[in-house]
């Protein structure tokens, strides 16, 4: 089979899926992309780290929830994908009817939700308690979901009771059920990984999870779980409220643009390398292992 045969049924800004008849391969590249916009740059390994952190995770929570990883061995996946690149940074999973809900959930004040707090003390509608400074601990881990919004819109911020009323739209009968659920997986699934990722050397701050249903109805998690492009991550070690924490992910990539306005998007080698070493470092905290 030529290698231009296969072409991806949706491309976004890092990853490609291709229909594989009853199944999806997934395949995170190493592209990057900052500010919403695709770097002239790639970031080697970078796929792999995301891929391989997936897989990590989905094994760690199949007693929470079932997840949609089929394999990540492309000598089980058609030929095509016998290929150096995709060997590592592919995942072939189930084909799930996903739900239109992203599920976020916030275990320190940072970030958009650190900019309603100061404003109204508040985050996505929740009340906090007072005098909290940026960064810190949150006294219990919150779930504020957002709507998905089709490319090139925003996800918008949705309470509790507005997710509900969401799911009831596309799923009649089933939006408390569905909404109930989304939230209890989520702070179940964050609360386990937190606790092992800080026993590691990582704070997991925030992050995002996806959900589909399978062909028997059940909700099963989808997409990609608690990776460096999904979640914040900071360092355990010199963890300090008061101030923005460093984090595990292209922090160095968005300073740099952020700095150089006569960047063309295109970064210089050296900060390349701090990125790709810090994804390596995020993944070799986690597991224990070295990426090979």
């Amino acid at each position: 089979m030529s290698t231009n045969e296969i072409k991806p049924i949706k491309e976004g800004k890092v990853r490609e899926i291709y229909d594989n008849g009853d199944s999806l391969i997934m395949v995170a590249t190493d592209r990057i992309s900052c500010f919403d916009v695709i770097l002239n740059n790639e970031v080697t390994k970078k796929g792999t780290v995301l891929t391989q952190i997936s897989k990590f995770w989905f094994d760690m929570t199949e007693d929470i929830i079932p997840n949609h990883m089929i394999t990540v061995d492309v000598n089980e996946m058609p030929q095509y994908f016998r290929q150096p690149k995709f060997d590592g940074n592919s995942m072939m999973c189930k084909k799930l009817n996903m739900l239109p809900i992203e599920c976020i959930v916030r275990g320190y004040i940072t970030g958009s939700g650190w900019e309603s707090y100061k404003k109204d003390g508040t985050v996505c509608g929740i009340k906090l308690p007072e005098g909290l400074k940026e960064s810190d601990k949150l006294p219990e881990p919150i779930y504020t979901p957002s709507t998905k919004a089709e490319i090139g819109d925003h996800d918008e911020n949705i309470s509790y009771e507005q997710s509900v009323a969401h799911l009831e739209k596309y799923f009649p009968g089933k939006g408390e059920e569905y909404a109930s659920k989304l939230r209890d997986y989520t702070i179940a699934l964050y609360k386990k990984c937190a606790d092992y990722a800080i026993e590691r050397g990582i704070i997991i701050a925030d992050t995002k999870f996806e959900f589909g249903l399978d062909e028997d109805g059940n909700i099963v998690i989808g997409d990609e779980m608690l990776t460096p492009d999904s979640s914040r991550f900071w360092p355990a070690d010199g963890y300090e409220p008061g101030h923005g924490q460093p984090s595990f992910d292209k922090q160095f990539a968005r300073d740099w643009l952020k700095a150089n306005k006569d960047h063309n998007w295109t970064l210089p080698q050296e900060i390349v390398d701090k990125t790709i070493a810090k994804y390596l470092q995020g993944y070799k905290f986690l597991t224990g292992k070295d990426l090979v």
